[in-house]
């Protein structure tokens, strides 16, 4: 599975930026996709993922504010981010979750794309 990210820039805070994510290759085999971020001098971070059933979980900083999407005829994932603060600058990376193998004993595999930098000016 390649993951292509997009969306990424400079906004100021309260504005908005969609953040878009396509996957490629064994693209059935994705059971899960989704965002995780990065700031300067901390860890990596869930933003927010989406299973293949719609289930839909966010970090608390950013619930009622980023909303989760995707289009399985075109294997995106999209991530819409409204009333950004500047807390919110970080390097956004899409992630998701293949598995493969028989049944009984299926292979977890996790893909990142490439970062895509978003900064929110105060």
């Amino acid at each position: 599975v390649q993951l292509q990210a997009s969306g990424g820039g400079l906004v100021q805070a309260g504005g908005s930026l969609r953040l878009s994510c396509t996957a490629s290759g064994r693209t059935r085999s994705i059971t899960a996709i989704g965002w995780y971020r990065q700031a300067p001098g901390k860890q990596r971070e869930l933003v927010a993922g989406i299973t293949n059933g719609g289930g839909t979980n966010y970090a608390d900083s950013v619930k009622g504010r980023f909303t989760i999407s995707r289009d399985y005829a075109e294997n995106t994932v999209y991530l819409q981010m409204n009333s950004l603060k500047p807390e919110d600058t970080a390097v956004y990376y899409c992630h998701a979750v293949s598995e493969a193998g028989p049944v009984e004993r299926v292979n977890r595999y996790d893909h990142w794309g490439q970062g895509t930098l978003v900064t929110v000016s105060s």
